[in-house]
């Protein structure tokens, strides 16, 4: 069964890790799909994070698009899938990393993931997906 926009949008909301798909540039490569951490908010874009120069970045540039799936299995199987023009892409801040980071992170692992992250991840961008299209279910509810 279809979710209501509330409940899509609610379970997005959850910080979940996503599969992240953007379509290839190469006729002879299929979509690149990769998980990634995302933050979202009901009725707001989707963010993500990436290094600057990584093959998503430049998939996404190139494709202005891409596709998150998020799904799970307990305690009923539920997924939704938001698809949508890309609207922003500017450089990371450090505080973006620690956003992300505290989202799916315990408290008490967010400041040395961050330093971690931000000395050896190289620059980072923030790319913000408007959410266009969505599929969503509940297994359970049927």
């Amino acid at each position: 069964m279809a979710l209501t926009r509330e409940e899509r949008e609610r379970f997005l909301a959850e910080p979940n890790v996503a599969a992240l798909a953007v379509a290839a540039r190469s006729s002879d490569r299929a979509p690149l799909s990769v998980p990634i951490w995302y933050q979202y908010a009901p009725g707001g874009d989707v963010r993500i994070l990436t290094g600057r120069t990584s093959r998503k970045a430049e998939l996404i540039a190139a494709a202005g698009r891409f596709t998150l799936l998020v799904d799970r299995l307990e305690p009923t199987v539920r997924y939704v899938s938001v698809e949508g023009p890309v609207v922003d892409i500017r450089p990371a801040a450090r505080a973006d990393l620690e956003e992300m980071s505290a989202r799916y992170l315990l408290p008490e692992k967010v400041a040395g993931y961050v330093d971690f992250a931000w000395e050896n991840h190289g620059e980072q961008v923030v790319i913000t997906l408007r959410p266009e299209r969505w599929i969503s279910s509940d297994l359970g509810q049927v």
